[in-house]
């Protein structure tokens, strides 16, 4: 019996890191696709303002 609550035990920390390190992934991945966004929105006014 203690075998099988010290290996859930394992199991759920296990998941616990699996699940924040996918977390930290997709928080990166969202700060570079918003830093891309805004340098193409800034790279877009440049060049309406350079064809007046």
């Amino acid at each position: 019996m203690q075998s099988y609550r010290t290996l859930s035990k394992i199991a759920v920390a296990l998941a616990a890191v699996t699940l924040l390190s996918s977390c930290g992934n997709t928080i990166r991945g969202i700060g570079r696709d918003t830093s891309n966004a805004v340098e193409a929105t800034r790279q877009a006014g440049n060049d309406v303002a350079n064809s007046f």
